[in-house]
């Protein structure tokens, strides 16, 4: 992996200067390796935990036109571009009908400075925002599973009072010894 990140991939130009000033005030790491770097590829290192396997979230822009998540949670990256309807294509029937059919397609970005400014709004968008209470080292709590917990709280804190109310006057002295009888012996719990 090339030290120091690509810092002197982002100088020289002001688009690519202002996204690197984005990348350090966000804690975004550039971990590009030599042979990615020689394909086209940018690969980015978020200062997020991955909800599942502890790892650091990482985003790639790619020569293809492509901008990927690079798949830490679920072993595949997926693309991040935006999809667009493909243009129609028509297929003749055997008895002589057509049928039209069109797909959902990623809108491809050729040139790489436009693919970094849209990964950088991506990650600040999907990840950042969209994680505003997660802390860097991973104690987020998503809101309906800490509504559930402070239910079960409240649920539990309710039930231990009431028990402690029907039952407080049961029993205020315990005895010294019980005798217990099993299979006909008779037996002294001290």
């Amino acid at each position: 992996m090339r030290n120091n990140t690509n810092w002197w991939k982002y100088q020289g130009d002001s688009r690519y200067e202002k996204v690197y000033e984005q990348m350090q005030l966000l804690g975004i790491q550039d971990v590009t390796t030599d042979r990615q770097y020689k394909n086209g590829t940018i690969v980015w290192r978020l200062p997020i935990l991955s909800d599942r396997r502890g790892k650091y979230l990482e985003y790639a822009s790619f020569a293809s036109g492509y901008v990927r998540n690079q798949g830490v949670d679920c072993r595949s990256n997926w693309q991040c571009n935006k999809r667009v309807e493909s243009e129609p294509e028509y297929y003749e029937l055997p008895n002589g009908d057509y049928r039209k059919f069109t797909t959902r397609t990623c809108e491809l970005i050729p040139i790489e400075i436009d693919r970094l400014e849209y990964m950088m709004k991506y990650v600040i968008k999907n990840e950042f925002i969209k994680r505003a209470n997660y802390v860097q080292e991973g104690k987020f709590v998503p809101k309906w599973k800490y509504d559930m917990a402070k239910e079960s709280e409240q649920f539990s804190k309710k039930r231990a009072n009431e028990y402690m109310d029907k039952f407080a006057n049961v029993a205020t002295e315990m005895p010294d010894e019980v005798t217990v009888i099993i299979n006909g012996l008779k037996y002294k719990i001290i």
